[in-house]
């Protein structure tokens, strides 16, 4: 893959970029086994770049590596190589170590609440421990603060005092909304915020999560395998196949003119409400998924797409500008035209 200077932007309009970034787990075959034999290519070689106050979709399906990315860039798991840009600081140099700054500044909501709200804590002490232990804030300033972020996500003061069991699926999604923006961050990283939710919760959800965005001028990095989703929400899509970068440029430009094949499938395979407007391929996919252990050699893709030749088992393609900002890692992108 191409690092993200391929990716024309200004600097001063990017509030993170990865470059050349990889995460691969190793795998041993025992556990007396002292070097690993192999690796789980999770993510390998991304360079993506993230617009200020704008919303960027990493969409793809279950094992692509979209929520890896996430915890990458976040840096709860560190990079196995690649670097990572947080306002103009390279976040993965060894001397540089503020992590306090930095998880005031990037929040995550994660997936399933469930799992991410502690079940001992009331809805006004979850809120309020990214406050004291990264702001440093206590006393009325803390308590303050957690009443404005629960009133932002729509929740009342009577919520504070209750824990996670005693509250809805949408309620305790609104409480890990309000830990997230409770210390004014200014990137949060949505990993399938609404998925665990049902269909009416998660359309209150989304226009939350936009309102937010305006009220505290928040850039989102948003995963998830919903394109309906990603469509409404983002303002940049990036489209991700085992590990690799394959499509990325405007939201619209990528629903309307997909131009890789796997981006084309993917969008194509999306549900549409009128059995008068269903998506119907233009190209026939065969095979599976490849594993991220052994991935195929040049790009991940050739395995099943219908125009691959030898120059694609060969060389994994480069992202290409195909458009104003619209790029295709793709040898045959022509085809798609």
């Amino acid at each position: 893959m191409e690092t993200s200077a391929e990716i024309k932007s200004s600097s001063e309009d990017v509030i993170l970029s990865t470059d050349n970034v990889s995460k691969f787990y190793p795998i041993r075959k025992s556990f007396l086994s002292r070097s690993p034999s192999r690796f789980v290519r999770a993510v390998d070689g991304v360079s993506i770049q993230l617009p200020r106050r704008k919303t960027t979709a990493v969409v793809g399906e279950s094992g692509c590596g979209k929520t890896t990315l996430a915890r990458t860039v976040t840096m709860l798991i560190p990079p196995t190589s690649g670097k990572i840009m947080f306002e103009g600081r390279d976040i993965t140099d060894k001397k540089w170590q503020n992590w306090k700054e930095l998880y005031r500044n990037v929040q995550m909501v994660f997936q399933d609440p469930d799992s991410s709200l502690d079940p001992r804590f009331k809805v006004k002490e979850t809120v309020a421990e990214p406050l004291r232990g990264l702001v440093g804030a206590g006393g009325n300033e803390v308590r303050k603060q957690v009443e404005e972020s629960l009133e932002a996500v729509g929740l009342s003061s009577e919520h504070s005092d209750r824990l996670p069991g005693q509250l809805s699926g949408g309620q305790k999604q609104r409480v890990a909304i309000a830990r997230a923006i409770a210390t004014k961050p200014k990137l949060v990283v949505l990993d399938e915020p609404t998925s665990a939710l049902d269909a009416s919760v998660q359309a209150q959800i989304i226009k939350l999560l936009l309102n937010l965005q305006k009220q505290y001028e928040l850039s989102y990095m948003l995963i998830t395998h919903n394109i309906a989703v990603a469509q409404y929400l983002s303002d940049q899509m990036a489209v991700m196949y085992t590990g690799n970068l394959v499509e990325y440029g405007p939201t619209r430009s990528v629903i309307e003119k997909p131009r890789h094949p796997y981006t084309i499938t993917l969008i194509a395979s999306a549900p549409i409400p009128n059995p008068w407007k269903r998506n119907l391929l233009n190209i026939e996919i065969k095979g599976e998924v490849p594993s991220a252990i052994n991935p195929p050699s040049g790009c991940r893709f050739h395995p099943r797409c219908p125009y691959a030749e030898k120059i694609c088992q060969e060389v994994n393609p480069p992202l290409e500008a195909v458009a104003p900002g619209h790029y295709v890692a793709c040898h045959f992108v022509n085809k798609t035209a």
